[in-house]
């Protein structure tokens, strides 16, 4: 490495040792979470590298002797490819979460807080904003592992129909 690229290690890492001291505990969270993410980082970079190299290239074997290329089926797309809606589960689940979040957030202002009607009408609307927001991404979630599994289970019969 350059001697430019290890003074900047050198003031990342002081910056980290101030941080670590004022911060506490939490610096050295900070510091594990920021070291674990440039490991990852190196190493998915080195298996990609390692990828690309053995990867087959030679496409001379792809073309028939006649020097065509050969007739491949095209395959049919997925349900995963194609755009469809999410189903009826998404908005009711965004629903249930958005009605939860705000009846659980104003109950706890109301109750853990000498928070005004005002203070609990708003923080239940963005309760519910937030319980809305998870609802949506857990039912999303839950339908889109529900299609690849069918996917995948009907993509598996297919080919062992096919090898039979």
């Amino acid at each position: 490495m350059r001697p430019v690229t290890y003074s900047w290690l050198a003031v990342v890492l002081g910056v980290a040792g101030g941080a670590i001291g004022w911060l506490g505990v939490a610096g050295w969270i900070a510091a594990a979470v920021l070291i674990a993410s440039v490991a990852m980082h190196v190493a998915g970079n080195a298996i990609g590298t390692r990828l690309r190299e053995t990867t087959d290239r030679d496409l001379s074997r792809v073309h028939r002797p006649d020097g065509s290329a050969p007739l491949l089926p095209q395959p049919r797309p997925s349900r995963l490819e194609q755009r469809e809606s999410l189903g009826r589960l998404v908005p009711v689940s965004a629903g249930i979460g958005a009605v939860c979040g705000g009846i659980t957030g104003a109950t706890a202002l109301v109750a853990l807080t000498s928070s005004s009607l005002a203070g609990a009408t708003l923080g239940g609307v963005s309760s519910a904003v937030i319980g809305g927001l998870i609802g949506f991404l857990g039912a999303s979630f839950v339908e889109i592992v529900r299609t690849s599994l069918r996917d995948a289970i009907a993509a598996e019969r297919s080919s062992a129909a096919a090898e039979r």
